[in-house]
């Protein structure tokens, strides 16, 4: 499960470096191309939720080798595109398919080791995840360099079926009651649309401008309908796509919300650091995904060491001091871009490496845990919907500010500038209330466990 979780991350981190090649190749723009990665991003987005929920429904197994069966066959699909459209089409599906995997194997990973080893269960999973980003450029460059990025799909292939056929041996868990498989169809309209409306909007800004009918009409589709996701949900009962004891959760609440507010600095380093290596200080794409390696290697590693410090320490001081340093590291960001030096991103990229590797691991234990065992595929699916859609959201905002600045370096500097103002934010609601309040009572959740 941790080899499929390798290759799902992997490919976000993978397909940063090649974007300047698939430029090339395709004859388009950064604005078009950058969807390899949005409708990735976007489409998992918006569908794990609904992955998460389906997994706890109908068996988290099921949806793990359903989901990538989806993955590995649109990656070969996606190896073979003859165009950008039938490219940004595969990767699509591709995210519906990693919408189904990801929930699936961290409830199986929860599942499967003992209520006293949540933290290590969080660490391994968002470890690998890690892995999966911290060599993702280096596979991603070699390949491209090498032989083409469209090997970058094609590897998917066989490792998928090699982590398909190892679970299928070996990994066994509880299925759920047959009585409990009703799909609230209603309830996954309302929020998966309602989501794309956003996030398509909000990418859409720095090419239509903020009022132009279309981005209004988006927005206000996007209000409508995740204003009546609420009702939808509580009229669907015990059946709802995010039942009413998940949505009540404080701790829960409380994680997803400074998960949003963190992920624009980890979307806006994966796009733009290699970016910056490869427009400003000439970097092949190889030596970009080499160049990440401070980050993505500090990443993995503090993950897996902060599994095992989540029951020493407490998920309060982890969040903390992760979501500090995830505050700090794109203010440094936005200081010495315009040195134009390698050297001068190393001490903001192990900084932010840090502040990712445990913050992440700790929040979303922390929030997964705080609901009941049976919800717990959806959960993980919700903390990691908000990761990407802070992230996506983060993108758009980030993007249209870079693309507002006279040079390229002040467009890093400026796009930093507000990730560090949405890190402050998210920090302050890790210290306040992840893992509980900081002062006065606890969650009830959390007093109940």
């Amino acid at each position: 499960m941790g080899i499929a979780v390798v290759v799902i991350a992997n490919d976000f981190s993978a397909v940063n470096v090649a974007l300047p090649t698939m430029e090339k190749d395709f004859h388009t723009n950064v604005n078009t191309i950058q969807w390899v990665v949005n409708a990735y991003a976007l489409t998992f987005g918006v569908m794990i939720v609904t992955g998460g929920r389906l997994a706890d429904m109908f068996g988290r197994r099921n949806a793990f080798f359903l989901g990538t069966a989806i993955f590995a066959s649109m990656s070969a699909l996606g190896g073979a595109a003859q165009t950008e459209t039938w490219l940004i089409a595969t990767r699509t599906l591709m995210g519906i398919g990693g919408a189904l995997m990801w929930p699936a194997i961290l409830g199986m990973t929860y599942a499967l080791l003992p209520e006293d080893k949540a933290g290590l269960a969080g660490g391994i999973i968002i470890g690998a995840a890690g892995l999966g980003n911290a060599v993702g450029p280096l596979i991603g460059g070699v390949l491209t360099d090498a032989l083409s990025w469209r090997w970058i799909f094609f590897l998917n292939v066989p490792i998928s079926l090699f982590a398909v056929l190892v679970t299928y041996r070996l990994v066994n868990v509880a299925e759920p009651d047959e009585g409990r498989q009703q799909i609230d169809y209603p309830g996954i309209a309302a929020l998966s649309v309602g989501l794309v409306s956003l996030l398509v909007a909000l990418d859409q800004i720095d090419d239509w401008g903020f009022g132009d009918p279309r981005v209004l009409g988006m927005f206000a589709l996007a209000a409508v309908l995740l204003v009546a996701f609420v009702p939808i949900e509580r009229r669907a009962g015990a059946h709802a796509l995010v039942p009413r004891a998940v949505m009540a959760n404080e701790s829960f609440r409380a994680s997803c919300l400074a998960i949003l507010l963190m992920s624009a600095t980890f979307f806006a380093a994966l796009l733009y650091l290699p970016q910056f290596m490869q427009h400003q200080l000439g970097y092949s794409p190889l030596e970009a995904g080499v160049g990440l390696l401070p980050f993505l290697a500090t990443f993995a590693a503090v993950s897996f060491v902060a599994g095992p410090l989540y029951e020493r320490l407490g998920p309060k001081l982890l969040a903390s001091v992760g979501a500090g340093c995830i505050t700090v590291a794109p203010f440094i960001f936005s200081l010495v871009a315009s040195r134009s030096s390698y050297a001068s991103l190393i001490p903001g990229m192990v900084v932010l490496g840090i502040g990712i590797g445990s913050f992440y691991p700790t929040a979303t234990t922390a929030g997964v845990t705080s609901v009941d065992e049976s919800q717990t595929s959806l959960a993980g699916g919700i903390v990691y919907m908000f990761q990407i859609a802070g992230g996506s959201i983060g993108l758009g905002l980030t993007t249209t500010v870079f693309s507002s600045q006279a040079s390229f370096t002040d467009g890093i500097e400026a796009a930093f500038r507000l990730d560090a103002a949405l890190s402050l934010v998210g920090f302050l609601v890790a210290l306040f209330f992840v893992g509980g309040r900081l002062l006065g009572r606890r969650s009830a959740a959390n007093a109940s466990a």
